[in-house]
């Protein structure tokens, strides 16, 4: 699924050059659920933007379903991102003069899908995470949980092969937190593909591995038993 070489990323002023990112190597397999934590300033978020095509390595290689993802034009960029990635992000990053409806709907009309598939899919997805009866509402007149599930369809309407959350649950309270993470548990146990970026070790709990980086460096891997139990029973 994704495959990464001694990837670094430095980032260069006139007077100043920061090293984000130092060789890192690391695998993510088809269905995998990974986590990735670490201090401010690790590196987690540089990761995981060029993982999801929003920049760009200085060097080393990353592999996206086999296919060199370093070097890539913006247009090739975009296409691989919006055929295989989806977003779930802190802030949900909604559009509050469009409806639920039409945030669902959004990443389809991009990809060109045609109108009477793209009623079927908003619906079905809208179904799929209890929020069918939402469609109406316009951001703002959903708590924060429910926002978080129309950014989770929005990330999930083109079936992406790989989900990026950066802090999925870093606006919500305990409660809303808690089933975003079991609703992405769900998610996985029935095939996705996630890498998430989590300050929360109990977020972490929630995934099969928790890679820990510093200094922009992967200093150590763990397995997580919590996930390890969940797919035993």
């Amino acid at each position: 699924m994704i495959t990464i070489k001694n990837l670094s990323r430095v980032f260069r002023t006139e007077e100043v050059e920061t090293m984000a990112l130092s060789e890192i190597s690391l695998t993510i397999n088809q269905g995998d659920f990974v986590s990735i934590m670490g201090p401010s300033g690790s590196g987690k978020s540089t990761l995981l933007n060029i993982v999801g095509l929003l920049d760009s390595a200085s060097s080393g290689s990353y592999q996206l379903l086999n296919q060199e993802m370093i070097g890539l034009k913006e247009k090739e960029k975009s296409k691989a991102r919006k055929e295989n990635i989806g977003f779930i992000f802190q802030n949900f990053n909604l559009i509050d003069e469009l409806s639920v409806y039409d945030n669902i709907e959004l990443p389809l009309i991009y990809n060109k899908v045609p109108s009477s598939d793209r009623k079927k899919r908003v619906e079905a997805i809208a179904d799929k995470l209890g929020i069918s009866h939402r469609l109406k509402h316009y951001p703002q007149q959903l708590s924060g949980g429910q926002q978080q599930r129309v950014a989770v369809a929005r990330a999930l309407i083109n079936d992406p092969k790989i989900i990026l959350a950066d802090e999925p649950t870093g606006n919500l309270d305990s409660k809303n937190g808690n089933e975003v993470m079991e609703l992405l548990t769900d998610l996985h146990a029935n095939g996705a593909t996630i890498l998430m970026v989590t300050h929360s070790d109990y977020d972490a709990s929630f995934s099969q591995k928790t890679i820990l980086m510093k200094d922009g460096a992967v200093i150590s891997e763990k397995t997580n038993q919590r996930n390890v139990d969940v797919f035993k029973v």
